[in-house]
């Protein structure tokens, strides 16, 4: 009896503890779950219902599964590694440390007392000269990732964005709505989330702009931008009272300079966390409002 069992173009492994699913994703992709709970379960995240593939195939036998989506070929020991290839080019893109003896596991889950939740590892081999590019923006200043400890949770001015591109060819999704963090050391690249139920990631692999195409596609891609939005937007550091908003406005309509958007940005309310504007500072929020609508602004 194979170790492998197929659902449709789903590939099932279950092996000690671990649920391993593997699935195509789009026409140059695929999706990767893995669980120690009774089954891979349906999370909500980034990841949008499953793009059409491109004739995905796969190849069982019982030393390992294969599978062939476009430009992925994945390949799975019976032993349960994952590898990564350019299926045109024959490169590897990324791959799984073999385990030796009683060494860390590639997916490691670590149970969360009082709670059905793990701490999740999965943890990738570095490759020689690799570039991660990516993950959202940040203080460091670099733009390779490589090297960098990144926080995986949203603070002021530090965004975070799960997902990178990489020099070898392929774009990488971490697809886990948790705290967390990813590691791209010299010599291991280990994504961890503190929260989580299962591992959840996606692949593919490309050009930077087939990448990114296939990421947009597979995540949401926004609508267009309103023609309002694409003006110029006023803001600074801050405005103190509505005299102080309209006295700015007034201006640029007296000098006939453009202007889409004016931005009141923070302390015009009553406390943190209050959305009311202070009646002592702005005694007529609707009144300004209208003033500024009236010159063609936002």
């Amino acid at each position: 009896m194979l170790p492998f069992q197929r659902k449709g173009n789903h590939l099932l492994l279950r092996s000690g503890y671990e649920t391993l699913l593997i699935e195509p994703w789009g026409k140059d992709g695929v999706r990767v779950r893995a669980t120690q709970q009774a089954d891979v379960v349906e999370r909500p995240g980034a990841l949008l219902c499953e793009p059409p593939g491109a004739d995905p195939r796969w190849e069982v036998d019982r030393e390992g599964a294969v599978l062939t989506n476009g430009r992925v070929r994945v390949e799975l020991s019976a032993a349960g590694r994952l590898r990564f290839f350019n299926a045109q080019s024959g490169a590897l893109l990324l791959e799984e440390p073999e385990r030796y003896f009683w060494s860390y596991p590639a997916r490691a889950f670590t149970a969360r007392p009082g709670s059905d939740l793990y701490q999740i590892e999965a943890s990738f081999s570095a490759q020689p000269g690799e570039a991660f590019f990516g993950l959202g923006q940040h203080h460091h200043g670099r733009l390779n990732q490589k090297g960098c400890v990144i926080r995986l949770q949203q603070t002021n001015t530090e965004i975070a964005i799960p997902f990178v591109m990489s020099s070898r060819g392929y774009g990488f999704l971490w697809n886990n709505p948790s705290l967390g963090r990813v590691e791209l050391a010299e010599n291991a690249t280990r994504w961890i989330s503190e929260g989580s139920r299962q591992v959840d990631y996606y692949l593919t692999a490309g050009t930077p702009a087939e990448i990114l195409s296939a990421y947009t596609l597979t995540t949401g891609r926004p609508p267009l931008l309103p023609g309002w939005a694409l003006g110029f937007w006023q803001s600074k550091l801050r405005y103190r009272d509505q005299a102080e908003v309209l006295a700015v406005a007034r201006e640029y309509q007296k000098r006939g300079l453009p202007l889409s958007v004016l931005v009141i940005d923070y302390f015009h309310w009553t406390m943190m966390g209050d959305w009311k504007f202070d009646p002592q500072q702005w005694p007529d929020p609707a009144g300004m409002v209208r003033e500024l609508r009236q010159m063609g602004w936002k």
